[in-house]
């Protein structure tokens, strides 16, 4: 069954159209070509969600894949779509703990590393999640369903403060201070427990005028931003990078896609870091610091217009690679 919805995970907002784990991931032939497979090399998806990513590059003749994922739906999804891949391995966890992670199996060195950021297709889809704002739900909107407090744990004990700074920093939201302020008064009454009870609240708080203008859902960006809170999603990203980065050989690449640009922003930075990560001053005649270049960048790919047409998600996406020297 295909179920079409207004996707709260991505800026675009667009109409999306999903079928199950089992999507192609976007600009899939960019990021392979871009990963430069060996056909004994040792690699990372760090975000295996339905196994696209990871089957495109077993198939290219990887002799070993590590797939991690907070999602154990997505664990099982993979781990019987690449079931007859002897070199698959699928992990439980997350990607910003990848480097503990392979290490712990005595992985210390990779061929390559791709990730693919944000809310997965299928969580979206499964209603039960909590991760839409269409339907009613429970407020969930954990990746890792078994830890970790709930989108209506985050919403009851989050004071007015915290959540105008969610709502304004990870989701953009112009009126994040009166979204705030209406969660807090809703909540003294009676506490938010569905998304139905939180787009009730985001209707509350953003004038009808202003909701008519927008083609957007108006509780996409409140949204996004508890998501982005409850997963932890942003703050650890940077660091996440720099350790994927260390165990990649020399050569070896790490692909990120993105698809919002609070992900690209620290994607980009953490990438330009590591290709001039000198901080003497500009008009410095020599480098004293002494911090040398680890990586170069290989430049930025978004999707093309027949890619766009076919899948509405991919329109706000973005790809950056960088190379380890």
């Amino acid at each position: 069954m295909t179920i079409c919805y207004s996707d709260p995970g991505y800026e675009s907002g667009e109409r999306v159209c999903a079928v199950s784990f089992y999507h192609k991931p976007v600009m899939l032939q960019e990021a392979v070509r871009l990963m430069n497979i060996q056909g004994n090399g040792v690699y990372l998806d760090g975000t295996l969600g339905g196994g696209g990513h990871s089957e495109a590059i077993l198939h290219g003749g990887a002799r070993l894949l590590y797939g991690i994922d907070r999602d154990p739906a997505a664990i099982r999804a993979a781990g019987a779509r690449l079931a007859t891949y002897p070199g698959f391995t699928a992990i439980h966890g997350n990607f910003h703990d990848a480097k503990a992670l392979l290490q712990a199996r005595g992985v210390t060195r990779l061929d390559g590393a791709i990730l693919d950021l944000g809310v997965s297709s299928h969580q979206l889809d499964t209603l039960e999640r909590g991760f839409s704002y269409h339907g009613e739900a429970p407020l969930d909107m954990r990746m890792d369903p078994s830890q970790g407090e709930t989108a209506a744990r985050f919403l009851a004990r989050a004071d007015e403060k915290a959540l105008t700074k969610t709502f304004f920093e990870y989701g953009q939201e112009a009126w994040a201070s009166r979204v705030a302020k209406i969660i807090v008064e809703r909540r003294a009454v009676s506490p938010l427990l569905t998304t139905a009870d939180l787009v009730a609240a985001v209707d509350k708080a953003i004038p009808a005028a202003i909701r008519r203008k927008s083609a957007a859902h108006p509780a996409r960006r409140v949204f996004q931003a508890i998501r982005i809170a409850v997963n932890d999603e942003l703050v650890p990203l940077a660091q996440a990078i720099e350790d994927i980065m260390s165990l990649v050989c020399q050569g070896g690449r790490v692909i990120v896609l993105t698809f919002h640009s609070l992900e690209d922003r620290i994607i980009k930075n953490v990438f330009r870091t590591m290709q001039n990560p000198c901080i003497c001053p500009p008009k410095a005649p020599l480098c004293v610091c002494g911090r040398k270049p680890i990586a170069k960048t290989l430049g930025l790919w978004k999707p093309q217009e027949d890619e766009v047409a076919m899948n509405p998600r991919a329109a706000g996406a973005k790809l950056r690679a960088a190379e380890h020297i």
